[in-house]
């Protein structure tokens, strides 16, 4: 295992990621080293003499993959490979391993294979000299025929087209269901964060949900939603994104973004952090980094409700200073999601982010009035209901705009109010 240096962050911390993304695919990492590196070798990408360095590492411990943590040219590739008799794969390479082995839906399958597609198409380019070797054309105006190299390329391209026209089905699909969660009142809220940072574990706390959540990056691909009751009785669907990690390749970004677009449709996101681990604030500018490629607003990123996970893992007076530094800022809550401490705080401040411009008014209706009836359930949220000798009673809170869609439709019908 080779780890770089990644801009501002410790090359340590970077290398140690590395090794967590092997583990979540089952590698056992026999060495693992931080290379410095004052200028990138065209050609091997490493220094001659640090190529060489590796070479009896290799061979005594048997091992099989390389990996860089650290983008490789197919050139680079092919020469590292040849020198060291081992199979060699860059950061892109590793995480798009981690993805096709953990994706579940048909959905995330095509992602994954379009994403891989896309990678693999870039390491054709002179990356295996036998991919030069041509077939004959037919006849003697045919010419040489096409290379193997361009016949993969082709074959490449025609699967790329199928699996997008494939994913534009479920783009549709999935627009059907945000249609349909529209008509039903209840606020959308994401979790989203770096990956390992205790989403699905808060998931599952918070809705008693039972998503695979486990010690492991990228633990869980596929998003899932649940219904989430808030202490005022309103009802909201929360739902649980893939996690992000730094320099997540370009190719799954493109491929993921119907997944990743519900957090655009989200009422509210939710910034799940590992407040335990050193590089919380650098992962946390790398979520900010991809939300913001996916055309997350400003307004957005304002409003966004931090999560300060995983306090359990703090010494006391850590995490007696953070809780006081949190319950005097409404953006930021300190949780355990495995504990559940301060998992109340976290409901409530949910409970008066998403009340903050809603009215809620009493209303008494007759059983009769159905058309109205349905009208108050699709365009507010119920949070009582009692029936009562003909007439329905329910305590219903709106958005300024519906309310006074509904003092209008309530006055042109004659009633009278609660």
């Amino acid at each position: 295992m080779v780890g770089r240096e990644e801009g501002a962050r410790a090359p340590e911390s970077c290398l140690q990621e590395a090794v967590g993304l092997a583990a979540a695919i089952d590698l056992v990492v026999a060495h693992a080293e931080v290379v410095r590196l004052g200028k990138p070798r065209p050609a091997t990408l490493f220094g001659t003499g640090k190529v060489d360095a590796f070479t009896p590492i290799i061979e005594h411990h048997e091992i099989e993959v390389v990996i860089v943590d650290g983008p490789v040219s197919p050139v680079q590739q092919r020469n590292l490979e040849r020198a060291w008799k081992a199979k060699v794969i860059d950061r892109t390479g590793l995480i798009l391993e981690i993805f096709g082995e953990r994706a579940r839906t048909r959905e995330g399958r095509l992602q994954v294979e379009l994403a891989h597609l896309s990678y693999q198409r870039t390491r054709l380019v002179r990356s295996w000299t036998h991919l030069e070797r041509q077939r004959g054309g037919l006849g003697f105006i045919g010419g040489p025929g096409e290379s193997q190299l361009e016949i993969d390329r082709r074959l490449i391209d025609e699967r790329i087209t199928k699996i997008r026209k494939l994913l534009t089905a479920v783009v549709r699909t999935r627009e059907l269901h945000r249609a349909k969660r529209r008509r039903v009142p209840y606020p959308i809220v994401a979790l989203v964060g770096y990956t390992n940072a205790g989403k699905s574990t808060l998931f599952n706390r918070l809705t008693q949900a039972n998503v695979f959540a486990e010690d492991l990056l990228f633990a869980t691909l596929d998003p899932t939603m649940r219904a989430l009751k808030l202490p005022s009785g309103r009802r909201i669907i929360l739902s649980d994104t893939v996690g992000f990690v730094s320099n997540l390749p370009t190719q799954l970004v493109a491929a993921f973004r119907a997944t990743l677009e519900e957090v655009l449709e989200a009422d509210l996101i939710v910034h799940v952090r590992d407040i335990a681990d050193v590089e919380s604030a650098a992962q946390a500018a790398d979520v900010e980094t991809v939300l913001g490629q996916l055309g997350v607003n400003e307004e957005s990123l304002t409003s966004m409700i931090e999560v300060l996970n995983k306090i359990d893992l703090l010494p006391d007076d850590e995490r007696e200073a953070l809780g006081g530094r949190t319950g005097r800022d409404d953006n930021r809550v300190a949780v355990s999601a495995l504990d559940g401490s301060g998992v109340d705080a976290l409901l409530e401040t949910l409970d008066g982010r998403l009340s903050s411009e809603h009215q809620v008014v009493d209303l008494a209706i007759g059983s009769a009035d159905g058309a109205l009836i349905a009208w108050i359930y699709r365009n507010g949220s119920v949070l009582e209901r009692r029936d009562d000798d003909g007439t329905i009673h329910l305590k219903v809170a709106f958005d300024p705009v519906d309310l006074a869609r509904f003092e209008k439709r309530r006055a042109d019908a004659g009633l009278v109010p609660a």
